[in-house]
Order: structure tokens, then sequence, then C-alpha cells
């Protein structure tokens, strides 16, 4: 069997080219065609192998010259270059096919920047290493924010999960909704030509489109066989894929349904008490649960099965939340702990509560900064840090190396409005000392984007506000409130009615959000967020978990926010912060809608 080491040493030498002047030019023999061979062009003058910039000796076959494909530069151009020279000229090629691109749509720099290769392998990195590598709450025009209000149940909404463009709420009356978020209007966009349309475009219709309604039936309890719920459902959770749609109730069921159909596939009743939160895991299928019988389940949606069950919490597990790695943290209302569960290790690291600043607010009565009596809401910034809100109205910052928090923000969202010496005591002429301290408003929900400096947080104050992450990863900042351009986050509205009063104060008329704020879910507009953030927020007349608070005069429903991006200069102007424009006094910033 003949092959190239066999055949006679005549044989395997090709001819060669007559010589020319110039430097010789290395001919690969390992190619081998069946068509006449041409005789070499005269080379450049730099023709020599750069050895420093191809690196291997793989790439020795880039000096046979090869044509380049249609609309390329003419071979008699290309033949003599070098693989150096080569990949020189495509470079300058790309650059400027970039240099069209802005011409023609009128990106500006920050834009070209965020598509660069290297910026982008970046931050890919450091989202696989779970660390905050994301700044974006500045570049959020909060103050700004449309918002419209949507419902279709007679009772609270209790929690909301998105799955773009599809929103599932949740209801105390047994309801799982499906809704289809509207898109955009084209004037929200920034401009690519600059051409102005002779008609501004029609308003597009604001509220979500119900899809699809799933409902309950308590006359069921008894029936084993029936797949929905029959008491209250708690929370939902909707699967990044597309795929599945779960919700967990009072009734102690956790139930999967088909999230385009909302067909139940599987109805789970592991648990011995209501289930209270869900989280699915990052770009997976798996599920936690929480619970009220004190433990934590793992779940496995692509097989419907049941995993394990996390054991250590000493009271209702009332939240949870998951990123990307194989853990999850949970808070156990009156145990006042936020444990951090390693699944695949089977440990956990336990972060005890309770502790107030009292040093942060001076001015203000010690008696209003409550003792931290129940931990109720957790989110998840990055791998290494997480948030809790508490019933004190405290936000805690929180990272896995250390067992006490960071940072502590005492009284988020205010304190209620002191009652009168009438309305405290029963005597007809009582004394001041009888009245009671006012006490601060409790963090009833609680939201990050995770990856960045984003956080938001609901009470029922009337508003959604937003907070961010310090630049040394330390402290909890204020950075605005959704939709509301001429109240800061330090000056809320100090007479919010309860059960006791009417909503009839001076500020409740510019309540955004009637009710108490049960539940936030938020996804980024476009690409890495460059049309803005979508907010939407389940409001209720009463509390999620129980009647222990209502207030009176509240709306049972969920609101859309749509946030958009602000454009601010590289120097800060006067009167802006975080971003924002302070109202009333110039800055540059340009806002695009």
């Amino acid at each position: 069997m003949s092959s190239f080491f066999t055949v006679p040493g005549a044989q395997k030498k090709r001819k060669r080219a007559p010589a020319t002047d110039g430097p010789k030019k290395r001919v690969a023999t390992t190619k081998t065609s069946k068509t006449p061979s041409k005789p070499a062009p005269t080379p450049r003058k730099r023709v020599e192998r750069d050895e420093s910039i191809s690196g291997s000796e793989s790439e020795s076959d880039d000096d046979v010259v090869q044509p380049d494909a249609p609309g390329s530069d003419s071979d008699s151009e290309n033949e003599g270059e070098t693989a150096a020279e080569k990949r020189l000229r495509l470079a300058e090629r790309y650059l400027e096919n970039v240099r069209q691109e802005v011409d023609e749509t009128g990106f500006n720099a920050e834009d070209i920047d965020r598509d660069i290769i290297a910026t982008r392998l970046q931050e890919d990195v450091a989202e696989t290493k779970g660390k905050v590598y994301r700044k974006i709450a500045s570049k959020l025009a909060v103050d700004r924010a449309s918002h419209t209000l949507f419902r279709c149940n007679t009772l609270a909404t209790t929690s909301i999960a998105i799955c773009s463009p599809f929103v599932y709420t949740v209801s105390k009356d047994q309801c799982l909704v499906k809704w289809k978020l509207q898109d955009l209007p084209a004037y929200q966009f920034p401009q690519t030509t600059k051409k102005k349309p002779k008609k501004p475009p029609a308003p597009p219709r604001r509220q979500p489109i119900k899809v699809a309604l799933r409902k309950g039936n308590r006359s069921k309890a008894n029936d084993k066989n029936y797949q929905g719920h029959v008491a209250e459902i708690l929370c939902v959770a909707a699967s990044q894929d597309g795929k599945f749609v779960v919700t967990g109730g009072a009734d102690k069921r956790l139930i999967v349904y088909d999230a385009k159909s909302l067909k139940p596939l599987r109805v789970f009743t592991h648990h011995r008490d209501a289930v209270t939160g869900l989280a699915f895991r990052r770009g997976t299928n798996q599920l936690y649960s929480a619970s009220k019988d004190r433990t934590v389940k793992v779940w496995s949606l692509d097989e419907l099965a049941y995993i394990e069950t996390l054991f250590g919490h000493q009271d209702e597990v009332v939240d949870i939340d998951a990123l990307a790695q194989e853990r999850c943290v949970s808070v156990g209302a009156r145990d006042r702990t936020a444990r951090l569960w390693k699944v695949v290790e089977e440990t956990q690291l336990v972060f005890r509560g309770g502790s107030i600043d009292k040093k942060q607010k001076p001015e203000i009565d010690p008696r209003s900064l409550a003792h931290e009596g129940s931990m109720d809401r957790v989110a998840m910034i990055d791998d290494e840090l997480f948030v809790t809100g508490s019933d004190n109205g405290s936000l805690a910052l929180w990272s896995i190396q250390k067992k006490k928090p960071l940072f502590i923000l005492t009284q988020a969202h205010g304190l209620e409005r002191p009652l009168k010496p009438t309305e405290a005591s029963a005597e007809t002429a009582p004394t001041p000392k009888v009245v009671p301290p006012p006490q601060p408003r409790w963090i009833t929900a609680l939201r990050t984007l995770p990856y960045s400096d984003l956080i938001l947080s609901g009470s029922w104050d009337g508003y959604v506000r937003v907070w961010r992450l310090s630049d040394d990863k330390r402290k909890i900042e204020p950075a605005g409130i959704l939709g509301n351009p001429s109240t800061t986050a330090a000056d809320a509205p100090q007479d919010a009615e309860t059960t006791s009063t009417a909503v009839n104060s001076p500020n409740a008329a510019s309540w955004l959000v009637k009710g108490i704020v049960n539940d936030i879910a938020l996804f980024e507009r476009g690409e890495r967020g460059k049309d803005g953030l979508c907010v939407v927020v389940g409001v209720g007349k009463d509390h999620r978990l129980g009647m222990w608070k209502k207030i009176k005069g509240g709306k049972n429903g969920a609101v859309v926010f749509e946030v958009p991006r602000t454009t601010t200069t590289t120097t800060k102007q006067p009167g802006l912060e975080n971003g924002v424009a302070d109202e009333g006094k110039g800055s540059e910033n340009k806002i695009v809608r």
C-alpha cells in the first residue's frame, strides 16, 4: 500500500515555480490540488512569516494564498499577503462596517462600548462567578415611570411571577391568571433616523391582556383526585424556559401547570402545612419551596419529581430565593434567621437578625425603632450578597462571609401616623402619656435584579421604593420612588391611613399603589435593559399571609410600571442625585422615551 512515506523521493517533491527576486516564500506541502499550479506572483516586500503573531505552526497553511470571498478585495491585491497582514485587513474591514452602522443608526459611544466583545465576555464571566457586575440603578428614570392598574380578582393579589412577555398572578380567591404584557410604544424607543414622523403614533392599550384563567374550588377539599387549589393561593413561580408555572397555597398543595394552557400536570402534597414561597434555580427547572411546616423542599420539574427536604428553621419559612448555583436562601419569620442552603454539600449557613442601629436616626424616638420580631422577606443580589426585610421596617444587607448584617437601613418606608389621645385610650380626657410611639411600616415585598445594584421594596405607604447597592457593596442607598417625581425616598407620607380611618388624607390622592404591596416582579426590556425596566406589583387590601393588617380604601389587583432609561452627562450637574434630576432644577439629563 503506497503512501507518502513509501513512494520514491523523486515523486514526493513538488515542482516549484521559477525563482524570482526577493526573499523566498515557503510553500505548504501538506495540501494537494488537482488544478494545475500557477507561478507565484511577485511577493510584497514584507512576506516573511510573523511567528510572534501567529503563535503556532498550524497556521503555516495561511502562507498559501487562497482566493477571498466574493465582494472582497481583488486577488491581485491579496495574493502576496501574510497571515498577519490578512488579519489586519479583516480587522480594518470590520471597523469600517461598524462605522457605517453607527452612521446609519446613530448610536452613541456608550452603545458601541457595550457591544464590544471584550466587554461582553467580562460581563459573562462575572455573571458565571456570581458577583455584582452591573450598575443600572442610576441609569433608570424611576421618577418618570408610567403605571397602570389591572385586575380581574375580587380578593387580594398575593404573588406575581414573570416569564416575558407573560405575567402570572394569584389571589386569595384561588385564581391563577395569565396575562400578556403590552409592547412598548414606538416613541419610547430611541429614534434611529433624523426624520420626525408626520403624525405621532396612536397610544397603545396599556393594560395587559388576560390570556387564561384557572380557578380552584373550595368544595373539592375532600376530593383527592381534584387537581386544583381548595384554599388561598399564596405564591407562584414561572420557569425561565416558559414550560412550567407552579403555585403553592394554604391547602398544603404544590401544583405544576403547563405554562401555555395552565393545564395541571402534577399535584404534590408532600408539605404538611401551607406553601408560602417558591423559587426556581436560575436557568434550570429545579424548584425550591418554603412552607409553614418549617421545611424547604427541592423538586425537579423535568421529571416532575420530589428530591429532598431541608430542615433547620425553628419557625415558619415565609420566603425563599435562589440564583444560578445549587443553593437557596430562606427566612424563618419569628426565629429571626436567614439560612443559606448548600444543597450539594448538604450544609447550611445561619444568619441571625434582631439587631438595630439606633445611632442611624438619633432624631427619632428610640421607641419607634422597633425590635425585629419577624424576618419576612429575602432576595439575593448575587451569590455572596442578599437582602432581607422585616416587620420592624428595616432592610438588612448580608454577606455570606459574616453572620451579622453588613448594614441595616431602619424605617425604610417611614412611620405610621401617630395616634391621637382619644384613639389610644377610652378615657374622656386621656393624657398624651398613654399614646404609644408611631410604629414603622413592615417590609411586605422585596425584589432585586440579579447581579446588579438594583433593589425594590414595598409596604403600604403607597409607593414602591428603589434602592441601590453602594459602590463598596457595604450599604444600601435610596435611589428614588417609582413614578413619583415630587417626593424623595426620605420624606414618605407620614399620614397613611389604616383600618381605623378612611383614606382622606392630603397625600392619599397621590398614592400610586393603594393598598399593601404583597409582591414585586420585574424584567428588563430589550437586550440587557436598553429599553428600560418593567416592574409588576401585586396589591391587596390585606396582607398576603393574614388579615391582621387591612387598608381601607385599598385595591386588589396589580400595577405595571414602565421605567425608561436615562442618559446622563459625564459631569454631575447641580441638583442631580443618583442619575435623576430634582424636580424644578436644571439638568442636562436626556430622557429616552
